[in-house]
């Protein structure tokens, strides 16, 4: 079997002015980034206004395994399926960071015969957004240590810093570092941190804004730092606002691509949904359903977070309503949380899939706590046996859930029809009557105490002294009525990675809280979560490769 990347470099892409022309984008509504890939112009948007919305459907899945769940793939091949069903549609996806890319994870381009393309370029740089984003975060952070060092005429206490560097890689080491050693004139000497790039306030603010205009007055409301009296310091302060929104210019605009089989696909933003709130830009959203009928796009690791921001972060925002859900399992993966180890799981095992499954059902349960009609897709393994899948058939339908099999990672969109099927079916018969989880006016700590017993089934919420004074102090500042991000493992419905399947009697520990305020949440820090990724002990890097002709090799 050819491998992803071998897969996508024989594929025959259609120039992208072609692409854009199913969609009815002519040339001059467009950017060009070579043969392949380009932005959209702002004279888009207005020629837009009056076309009615698509329907939007979002992709989510149970939590991730070492077994795979294809929620990516499923969103690619349902976005294939629908075209060859005849159906106008669009895919709307995150672009992917390096970090997971040379880490464990790979990629997210999808895989086998439902990939966008050009993989390569969409893994690495793609079009420079994120290496815009990573300027721009730095940048301001250059601009505040320059303040220090300047005579500090803002106030600014060194020892309540809260603005961090960013880097778009798993680099352990920069976690917590200290800055401004050496002489006199390098700088103020004090402690410093980086985030990976995906987790940056400016990526979410990037995917949360409507147009220059509003990214602008997001970015002014960053919050840097505190003065020695406790009053918040921002970017507007710095007077860093109008360098970082030019740093920003290109990268606010959505990128069009493709997926193998010419199907176009909207890709911009990246936040990670385990720390950040995991959904591509609500501009990339907005247009695809402009330009057509259906659109798929999917939000980052399991329904417990990525489906949870989607819902109660994005759409809150942004007046997004989702008309169906599509939940990815694999029988692989129910098993494993059933107990198997991932050496056992091709070997048929109905015990363990029953005492695993209660993940997928958990799952269904939160998706109905929103009001959207939801259809559950098994990503289907050569080694699920009959058995197996009637199993999950018969445990969906029983909880009033359309189900289907997907077989898009060997077939591509044919392989989706199924899927595809079901989805117009509900869209047909099932009416989405979405609502978030909580209200605005719910206080900070009801709502993290809302989304922990109601979509991770916990008992309750436990507190480090520092998350209730913080609590109390964002309050005070006018924060109350934010949504919360909650940042907290994505393999276990709780706080902690080894428990899977639907854990019961446990708690969620907090011990960390701080306010994006131009994003406009309240990030939550729970468990052993960390901002900065570190690399595995073998990672994907060390099996990258390129050859003379300028062929990659080792990318998945």
């Amino acid at each position: 079997m050819k491998t992803d990347i071998e897969i996508a470099q024989e594929a025959k892409l259609l120039p992208i002015k072609e692409v854009a022309k199913k969609l009815g984008i002519t040339e001059e509504d467009l950017e060009l980034y070579g043969k392949n890939k380009a932005k959209f112009a702002d004279s888009l948007y207005k020629k837009l206004e009056g076309n009615k919305d698509g329907k939007l459907i979002l992709v989510t899945a149970i939590n991730p395994t070492p077994a795979g769940e294809g929620k990516t793939t499923t969103t690619v091949g349902l976005g294939q399926a629908f075209g060859r069903l005849k159906k106008r549609a669009v895919i709307a996806l995150r672009e992917p960071s390096l970090g997971p890319c040379f880490g464990i994870k790979g990629g997210a381009a999808g895989g086998g015969m439902a990939q966008v393309v050009p993989m390569e370029d969409l893994n690495l740089h793609f079009t420079g957004d994120f290496h815009a984003v990573t300027s721009a975060n730095n940048l301001l952070a250059a601009l505040l240590d320059n303040h220090l060092m300047q005579g500090n005429s803002l106030n600014i206490d060194p020892n309540q810093i809260a603005w961090k560097r960013c880097e778009d890689m798993n680099d352990r080491a920069l976690r917590n570092i200290v800055v401004g050693l050496g002489k006199k004139m390098d700088g103020v000497v004090r402690e410093d941190h980086f985030v990976i790039t995906v987790a940056s306030e400016i990526m979410a603010i990037l995917c949360l804004a409507e147009d220059m205009a509003d990214l602008k007055r997001r970015l002014a409301k960053i919050i840097v730092a505190y003065t020695y009296d406790g009053n918040p310091v921002t970017a507007n302060d710095l007077k860093a606002v109008g360098a970082m929104a030019a740093l920003l210019k290109d990268a606010i605009r959505p990128n069009l691509i493709q997926t193998l089989e010419n199907t176009p696909a909207i890709v911009h933003g990246g936040p990670f949904a385990n720390i950040a709130h995991g959904c591509n830009s609500v501009r990339a959203t907005k247009t695809a359903l402009k330009l057509a009928d259906y659109v798929v796009t999917e939000a980052g690791f399991g329904a417990d977070l990525g489906a949870e921001k989607f819902f109660d972060i994005k759409c809150r925002m942004s007046g997004l309503r989702p008309d169906a859900v599509v939940l990815v399992a694999t029988v692989r993966a129910l098993k494993y949380n059933g107990g198997i180890p991932k050496e056992e799981l091709g070997a048929e095992n109905l015990e363990a899939l029953k005492r695993g499954i209660v993940n997928l059902e958990k799952h269904i349960e939160n998706i109905g706590k929103y009001g959207v009609p939801c259809i559950v897709t098994l990503n289907r393994f050569v080694s699920d046996t009959d058995a197996e899948l009637e199993f999950v058939r018969e445990f969906c339908e029983e909880r009033g859930c359309e189900f289907a099999l997907s077989e898009v990672w060997e077939k591509g969109g044919e392989g989706g029809i199924a899927l595809a099927e079901k989805v117009l079916k509900t869209l047909d018969e099932k009416e989405s009557n979405f609502k978030p989880l909580y209200k605005d006016s719910l206080g900070l700590k009801e709502k993290i105490e809302t989304v922990a017993k109601e979509i991770y089934g916990a008992d309750g919420v436990t507190y480090e002294p520092a998350a209730l004074k913080q609590l109390d102090k964002l309050c005070g500042l006018g924060f109350g009525e934010f949504p919360i991000c909650m940042a907290k493992t994505q393999y276990s419905l709780s706080d902690d990675a080894s428990r899977l399947g639907r854990p019961e009697g446990f708690m969620i520990h907090v011990r960390d809280v701080y306010v994006s305020a131009g994003a406009g949440f309240i990030v939550v820090l729970t468990g052993a979560i960390v901002t900065m990724p570190g690399l595995s002990k073998s990672p994907a890097a060390e099996r990258i490769d390129v050859d003379e002709n300028g062929i990659i090799t080792g990318l998945f």
